[in-house]
């Protein structure tokens, strides 16, 4: 379990994160929701340990990862897929997917079958490079090289921006699997409501770096939803 208690993150002078508090379970789902610019992206970056926190701890497993470098927090089994998906243009798909292997001991460096279940298109695009690939196509890379570092804890920024509504399907199926697995906790940052609430156990809603408001899939009051993203 992802267990993030009372955290603060500052860019120099500028506070983007005040007090916020979630955890993701493993086989569930947390929406993290919000308008451009409220910290969605900054709450991950401190959970993968790209900034460090200025207040507060995360915690893994019931590991104190707070002080843990980017680096030991994949080998802890955090993994990221960034807004922007961030490929690698001149590598090969499989390359691409191979850069995954970095934190994984040498005995277990190999590309898992789910990865070629999930988005088929990449192991008949093995040896493409990823810049000529569509952007729905790099996207499901992204998701992919995550994945070959068999994360406990899977970060997704925004997967569904720019991409073509047949990949956004997809994508949500390949999030309901591995929900389904049952070992990973998925931290699913989203700006489409529709998409977040067919895939989402938890949702959070956050204005000015901060949480206003938070529910599970059963409690949740859609007015109340919606009222705060429309702050």
């Amino acid at each position: 379990m992802l267990d993030v208690s009372n955290i603060d993150l500052h860019y120099g002078a500028a506070q983007a994160l005040r007090g916020i508090s979630l955890k993701a379970e493993p086989g569930k789902v947390i929406c993290v929701l919000g308008r451009n610019g409220v910290g969605k992206t900054s709450l991950l970056r401190a959970i993968m340990g790209q900034h460090p926190v200025s207040k507060g701890t995360i915690t893994l497993g019931g590991t104190d990862i707070t002080k843990l470098s980017t680096v030991e927090r994949a080998r802890c089994g955090v993994a990221l897929v960034p807004q922007g998906r961030e490929i690698f243009p001149l590598l090969t798909v499989e390359e691409n997917l191979k850069t995954g292997f970095a934190p994984l001991p040498r005995n277990g460096r190999d590309v898992p079958d789910d990865v070629f279940s999930l988005f088929p298109v990449l192991n008949s695009m093995l040896k493409r490079r990823g810049g000529d690939l569509s952007g729905g196509q790099q996207q499901q890379l992204a998701i992919g090289r995550a994945l070959v570092m068999r994360p406990k804890l899977l970060l997704l920024d925004e997967p569904t921006e720019g991409i073509q509504p047949s990949i956004i399907k997809d994508i949500g199926r390949a999030i309901t699997y591995l929900r389904g697995l049952g070992g990973m906790a998925i931290v699913l940052v989203e700006q489409y409501l529709d998409f977040a609430r067919e895939l989402g156990d938890h949702f959070a809603v956050m204005e000015r770096g901060s949480i206003v408001y938070a529910c599970d899939k059963a409690g949740m009051d859609e007015g109340a939803l919606k009222r705060a993203l429309a702050i």
